[in-house]
């Protein structure tokens, strides 16, 4: 059996647990309200109030002007989704996680030592709540798909458990946009011609599924019938690592966007080094005030996971495609893909002596920042060009969040 682990507004929860004052009051993890922020997590109190994430931080405070805005730190989630992972593992060494607070566990074989699926996840939920003061949800089912599902269903604190044969049963009322890839516009198209939930979507047969659906027609045709053939797979390696800004105001001016691309590159440099692993490929990303974006990327001889090197790729990339007179810059973005969990620093930039040296300001800067925030130590460059107080940083889905979608 699967167990899919969700924790419950996991940021907001944090925040919470650490600020008791703030319990019972509706809490929103995100950007800044006065800029572009949106809205990262918000508390089972906020959403009473229609709240939810990817909103615009400004919209969520029209919704619930009382609401308590918070900042997120990525840094300190990630730590304590480590500590989440640990308690994972002392049950099945199966795990797959799909962001920091939520993971695939296989307990297939797991019972002699801990009892059935549905007492393993009653476990594990018990566990985080003693000793982490977290609340999660849990679904139990046959595979992955059906699992996922069963977790978001009696949330929060729930635990649903579907067996195999359950399965129609269980899908048959669900909406149809629950079936993975059924979108807003899918769903509507859905909608025009009778067709609200699972049940009756499983009615049609793959002839009559194919101008809805075209090549993805079998895809959904399994989902329809609970069919998900995917493993549990550990311990996988994300594709690529980055980070981006977006800026309250659109920034023309050279200095500024070399200094906050100079503070992505140590951020991803960090979490490189981190997970450990190097990337072979730099990439940069600007999104212009008309939303025009380009993706540039170099590819260096060997993996890296040095910041200068991540830094002098994406300056060069950067000085070359900002013309003299371009347009102002809405977000900026550094990341490396083609990721391999080498060790080793490698003789590319640097002779052996610099590498060292490289090495050891990379360690140096890493303990300083892991004990007294990112902000405590910066580059001269950034220094001399503070990030504007409402910039708002992403981290998308890294070694520590990899996502995990369906085929398309």
């Amino acid at each position: 059996m699967i167990i899919h682990i969700d924790m419950d507004a996991f940021y907001a929860a944090v925040e919470i647990r650490d600020n008791p004052e703030l319990k019972q009051r509706p809490v929103v993890v995100g950007g800044s309200p006065k800029g572009r922020g949106v809205v990262a997590a918000a508390s089972y109190e906020a959403r009473k109030y229609g709240i939810h994430s990817a909103m615009p931080v400004s919209r969520a405070l029209q919704l619930c002007p009382d609401a308590t805005i918070l900042r997120p730190r990525m840094e300190h989630y990630a730590q304590i989704a480590k500590q989440i992972r640990e308690i994972f593992h002392q049950f099945t060494s199966l795990v797959e996680p799909l962001s920091l607070d939520e993971a695939f566990l296989d307990v297939s074989g797991c019972e002699r030592l801990f009892g059935d699926a549905q007492g393993i996840a009653l476990k594990i939920k018990n566990k985080i709540l003693s000793q982490l003061g977290l609340v999660a949800s849990a679904g139990i089912a046959p595979n992955k798909y059906l699992a996922k599902i069963a977790s978001d269903l009696e949330k929060p604190d729930g635990l649903v458990f579907v067996g195999q044969q359950d399965i129609v049963d269980f899908l048959s009322p669900l909406p149809v946009k629950k079936i993975w890839g059924v979108g807003e516009k899918c769903q509507a198209r859905l909608h025009s011609i009778g067709i609200k939930t699972i049940g009756q979507l499983r009615n049609l047969n793959q002839e009559q599924l194919q101008p809805l659906f075209g090549v993805n027609a079998v895809h959904f045709w399994n989902l329809c019938r609970g069919i998900d053939p995917r493993k549990v797979v550990p311990d996988r390696v994300a594709k690529s690592i980055s980070n981006e800004t977006t800026f309250p105001t659109d920034i023309r001016e050279r200095d500024i966007l070399t200094a906050r691309l100079i503070q992505l590159a140590w951020q991803v440099g960090r979490r490189l080094r981190r997970h450990q692993l190097a990337g072979k490929t730099v990439q940069l990303k600007i999104r212009f005030s008309d939303f025009r974006t380009i993706s540039r990327s170099t590819t260096l001889e060997e993996p890296t996971r040095s910041n200068q090197q991540i830094i002098d790729s994406a300056i060069r990339m950067i000085e070359k495609e900002l013309l003299p007179r371009h347009e102002p810059v809405r977000l900026i973005g550094v990341g490396m893909n083609r990721l391999s969990n080498q060790a080793e620093h490698q003789r590319l930039l640097f002779d052996q002596d610099q590498q060292d040296r490289q090495q050891q300001l990379d360690s140096v800067t890493d303990n300083i920042a892991g004990k007294f925030g990112l902000r405590a130590i910066q580059s001269a460059r950034v220094l001399q060009n503070p990030p504007q107080r409402n910039d708002i940083n992403r981290t998308p889905p890294g070694p520590e969040a990899p996502k995990d979608l369906p085929p398309p």
